[in-house]
Formats: C-alpha cells, structure tokens, sequence
C-alpha cells in the first residue's frame, strides 16, 4: 500500500474496497497525534480526538475533493476537534513533553541523546519542558498552532497557509509575534 498515493486509496475506498482506509490511518497518525498532543497535552485525550479526526474523515469521505491533500484535510479536522476539546477543558495540564516530538531520528526513533539515564539532565529537560508549554499555554490558540506547524512538523508558510486556511501573510504575522511572545516569556522565566 506505500506505493499507492492518497488520492488512489481514498478512490478505491469509495469504490467499496473500505480496509484501504487503514493505510491512510498508518500512514499519517502518529504525525497527528504529536500535533493533537502539543494542543491538549494529554495522550489520552490526544489518541481519541486523532482517532474521532479518523472516523470523522472517513464518515465525510465522499465529500474529500481528490485533487487535494488529504493531510492538509484529516489534519484540519484533528484540529478542529482539538480545540473544540481544549475550549471545553478549560484547566490544562502540562505534565509530560511527548519526547518523540522534539528528538526522533529519520527513521522515527527516539535518537540516543535523549534516551540518557542521568537524573540531573532529566530534571533540566523536565523543567525546560514546563517552561516551554506555560509559554505555549499564554499563546492564543491560533498562534500555538501556527507555532506547532513550524516548529514541529516544519511545515513552509504557504503550507501551513493551506492547512489553517489562512494568507501567508497572517502566517508570517501570527509566527512572528507567537515568537516574540515565547521569547519574552522564556528569557523572564531563565531570569527568575
């Protein structure tokens, strides 16, 4: 099924060959849980909003124009959800960093350096990682986002234009001042 591109799946899946569609989920859930996570920071919450973003998708399939780009597509619709659940739960928790997020290798492993047993790097990396979020929890959500897109997955401008369905314009500005923010708010909280 690598070999196949989305818009072939997901025309076959319409055409009633519906297990296809597990493909489409390998292929792109892991890179949407480590969004949904960055927005709710609980892995639980995180694994049933991508796996409602899945059933949603599925359910509305039909309606998916094929000349467009099913991730920008599922991706929208995990981060509607994620929202929605964050407007909902107000009170937010910012307990562990997905770790996977920040230092995967190519190949989807957790690099070497990360995986390194010394207490007093732990301590470091756990409050450089509650720093971190309490800075991202002060940014709106459309910044925390467009932050998240960036940063994490590395997406370009006209990418992340494309997925928030935005100018590239309001990109750049929503980045730049996200940036901004997070600076300030980083560098007062290594001044205290």
């Amino acid at each position: 099924m690598d070999e196949l591109t989305d818009a072939q799946i997901i025309t076959r899946v319409l055409k009633g060959e519906t297990a296809l569609y597990r493909p489409l989920v390998v292929r792109y859930q892991s890179r949407l849980f480590a969004m949904v996570r960055g927005m709710v920071r609980d892995d639980d919450d995180a694994k049933d909003i991508v796996q409602m973003a899945f059933v949603k998708a599925y359910q509305s399939l039909s309606s998916f124009r094929i000349d467009s780009s099913f991730y920008t597509w599922i991706y929208r619709i995990a981060m509607n959800l994620a929202i929605d659940h964050t407007r909902k739960n107000k009170r937010r928790k910012t307990s562990s960093f997905e770790e996977a997020v920040a230092s995967r290798d190519e190949d989807g492993t957790l690099s070497e350096q990360h995986m390194d047993d010394n207490p007093a790097r732990e301590l470091q990396r756990k409050e450089l990682r509650e720093r971190i979020y309490g800075a991202l929890d002060e940014l709106t959500e459309d910044m925390r986002e467009v932050v998240l897109l960036r940063e994490v997955e590395g997406l370009s401008y006209k990418e992340i234009a494309d997925v928030m369905g935005i100018p590239e314009g309001t990109v750049m500005s929503r980045l730049f001042y996200a940036r901004k923010k997070l600076q300030a708010r980083l560098g007062a909280s290594s001044d205290a």
